[in-house]
């Protein structure tokens, strides 16, 4: 696996962790009314938009890499 493959992988997992963590505060603040939990899933859900705009930053800079 090249590292650009490997990166890729890991921008995925890392996008599905945000995302997951950003539903799972939500429904924690839905659950409790817990300010901090309301925080927890916004500052997830700007993660999630921040690590999608990373890559296609990485995607559109590395695109003359090949996978192998």
């Amino acid at each position: 696996m090249s590292l650009k493959a490997f990166h890729i992988v890991f921008v995925l997992a890392t996008l599905a962790l945000t995302l997951f963590l950003t539903v799972w505060a939500y429904q924690e603040f839905a659950r409790t009314q817990s300010s901090n939990h309301l925080t927890a899933a916004i500052c997830a859900a700007v993660t999630s938009l921040m690590v999608l705009v990373y890559g296609r930053f990485f995607l559109k800079k590395l695109k003359h890499i090949s996978y192998q």
